[in-house]
């Protein structure tokens, strides 16, 4: 009978990185900022609502 396959998941920051050049380690660091950055404006940004400059501004003209 076959031994039963473990496997573990790795956060970004666990083990695999330590083996990594600085450069690699680097790139893995920027790109984990960026994604916790991309989810705050998300975040901010489902917070505003509709007041994202999507919708036309009146036009004060038009209402004389």
């Amino acid at each position: 009978m076959a031994a039963p396959l473990i496997c573990k998941a790795f956060r970004m920051s666990e083990d695999p990185g330590k083996n990594m050049s600085p450069a690699a380690a680097r790139e893995e660091r920027l790109a984990a900022k960026l994604r916790e950055n991309l989810r705050r404006r998300k975040v901010q940004a489902r917070a505003m609502g509709d007041s994202d400059g999507t919708q036309p501004l009146p036009n004060p003209l038009s209402e004389s």
